[in-house]
């Protein structure tokens, strides 16, 4: 969990910050100005893991300038010092690097402005995994937080492209085998005859082109965390066996003779509707009993709206990294972002970004950088359009 000071010496967005911070499970360490007690910052350290500290421009010249700010956070065995200047601005908000990236100075124009402070959260908390703004996405957060330190196997449904496998990460980094293995596969990535040996393992010789042995993702998630990425997708074949390991813990490598015990917490993932696979014989009921252990539910993004602008903020971050700071993204764009269905999820909002990182050269995103791709929803209302007609043209048939 990451813990960040804040210096609310003159700095007039020091509430409004530390309310984000806390709302997004973050440690708020209140301190004050005086910085004549030898304690640094008025406050004791001793027992913190701070990582960051936010101050004012002013307190920064209060303790005697930028280097003499560092190396006293240095000190404090802090990572990062960020000074906010409020003024006025035409873009609204102003990133830029010091000192070779040891400290970052901001400078904003409106210090209520929920867009700015999304922005600072970021600065200040590039590593948290999950990027959420909406009030559903933190309820789903709050659960994962529960289940995350009990070994349950956990099933995450939800449509294409909506977080199911940041969820997963999620859980693995909020969990005790956090400092063990994460392992994913995708099981409709690999050729059925391959997806055996490659979740189990096998021996030397056991097939042709088996010129080694390999312990399989099973074992190299020993002690941490196996996600089994779109499980829906694995044949009926396997799905017997996958039960077995489950259930007693142990994987056979294909061509061994000996069981093999593992510890490895399961995490599943679909989008599919699982009642009806089970309905329709195409996924084993046992088997999906013995996953839906604990539940969860990723929702698309059209249903939570307040997502958008952080989960934007964290993909131009990703991708933008070379220029050293986040492009700031118009009012008009935002209002764009924000009245899209986004039928394709996060997915499609990356695509959508990226296209804007192109066309606005790294600086500001207006409404003409971005470039929202129709296709899919019409092919989605056409859809809709031809499933009516269908039950119009049944229902009077019979």
């Amino acid at each position: 969990m990451s813990q960040v000071i804040v210096v609310q010496n003159s700095l007039n967005i020091a509430d409004n910050l530390c309310d984000l911070l806390e709302n997004r499970d973050v440690t708020v360490i209140k301190a004050g100005s005086d910085s004549s007690k030898p304690d640094f910052l008025g406050i004791d350290l001793v027992g913190y893991n701070a990582n960051t500290m936010v101050c004012s421009d002013i307190f920064e010249k209060e303790i005697g300038g930028s280097s003499k700010l560092v190396s006293l956070a240095r000190q404090a065995k802090l990572t990062k010092v960020v000074i906010i200047t409020e003024s006025n601005l035409v873009a609204g908000i102003d990133i830029q690097d010091d000192l070779g990236g040891a400290l970052k100075r901001i400078t904003v124009e409106d210090f209520t402005d929920p867009y700015s402070l999304e922005l600072i959260f970021n600065v200040c908390c590039p590593d948290v995994l999950f990027s959420a703004g909406d009030i559903k996405t933190f309820e789903l957060l709050s659960l994962a937080r529960r289940v995350a330190n009990t070994d349950v196997t956990v099933f995450i449904n939800g449509p294409t492209g909506s977080g199911k496998e940041v969820l997963a990460n999620y859980l693995h980094e909020n969990s005790n085998r956090k400092e063990e293995p994460f392992v994913a596969v995708n099981c409709a990535a690999i050729p059925e005859n391959m997806l055996e040996a490659i979740l189990f393992g096998h021996e030397k010789g056991a097939f042709t082109g088996a010129s080694n042995a390999n312990k399989g993702i099973f074992r190299a998630a020993d002690k941490g965390t196996l996600l089994l990425d779109e499980i829906s997708e694995m044949p009926l074949s396997l799905q017997a066996k996958l039960l077995r390991v489950l259930q007693e813990r142990k994987v056979t490598p294909v061509g061994g003779q000996r069981d093999i015990e593992v510890d490895v917490r399961v995490l599943a993932t679909s989008n599919r509707d699982m009642a009806s696979e089970v309905n329709q014989s195409r996924f084993r009921e046992d088997l999906y009993y013995r996953l839906n252990v604990f539940p969860l539910q990723t929702k698309k993004l059209s249903d939570r709206k307040d997502d958008i602008l952080p989960i934007s903020i964290k993909i131009l971050d990703k991708h933008n990294k070379e220029n050293g700071t986040i492009p700031f993204i118009t009012g008009d764009a935002r209002d764009l972002l924000l009245k899209h269905d986004w039928p394709g999820n996060v997915r499609e909002l990356e695509n959508t970004l990226q296209r804007a990182l192109v066309l606005s050269g790294g600086k500001a995103i207006d409404q003409m950088s971005i470039m929202i791709d129709k296709s899919l929803s019409n092919i989605n209302e056409n859809l809709s359009v031809e499933t009516l007609a269908d039950q119009l043209a049944f229902a009077k048939a019979t």
